[in-house]
């Protein structure tokens, strides 16, 4: 039985340490969609490929085997999910940081039709932003070892990441500062 109303996907996007996953959730909530964290599909794979490949299976940053074949994966991974969810019409929420991705205008196209997604599929692209010092102390504070050569550099780190434009076509954008005190479900509902 089909849903005569496409679904639609939120894709949250921003920094390390800006606060997409609590963004993510709070929309998944409102919305009663499937959330999905590329960090829980795929962190025990990827540490499990790194790691047989011979390198440190906590660095991504610059580690080139994670970036030239892991990180595809891990993407193609999520998005497979999010097909799976959005053609039995179930909203989907995308908590990833999709950086490498930006500069690729029509990459929610591509995406739509590689992975299958029903046609009229909506997409909402969510960029999560704070300040720089919020976003450091949150990134120490949940004490990833796949964030050390992040904080070994924090300046040159923020400076790519901050600089970083989304330039996809065939969605809304919409912004979402959680600097400090961070976003309430209030904040969310009004954004949205």
């Amino acid at each position: 039985m089909s849903n005569p109303r496409a679904p639609r996907v939120h894709l949250v996007i921003g920094p390390a340490g800006s606060g997409k996953s609590s963004v993510a959730r709070l929309i998944a909530e409102r919305s009663g969609a499937a959330y999905l964290d590329k960090d829980t599909a795929c962190t025990r794979l990827t540490e499990a490929l790194l790691a047989a490949a011979g390198t440190d299976p906590a660095e991504r940053d610059h580690n080139p085997y994670y970036r030239s074949v892991v990180m595809d994966l891990e993407y193609a991974t999520l998005l497979d999910l999010a097909g799976d969810n959005l053609r039995l019409g179930r909203p989907v929420v995308l908590d990833a940081p999709f950086g490498r991705y930006f500069d690729e205008p029509g990459y929610l196209e591509t995406v739509a039709d590689h992975h299958g997604w029903p046609p009229g599929t909506e997409c909402v692209v969510v960029r999560v932003t704070v300040d720089k010092e919020t976003a450091r102390a949150r990134v120490r504070a949940r004490g990833y070892a796949r964030d050390a050569s992040k904080l070994a550099d924090w300046d040159a780190f923020w400076d790519k990441a901050s600089r970083a434009e989304c330039r996809w076509t065939g969605a809304r954008h919409l912004e979402l500062d959680n600097s400090a005190d961070g976003i309430d479900m209030d904040a969310v509902v009004r954004a949205l």
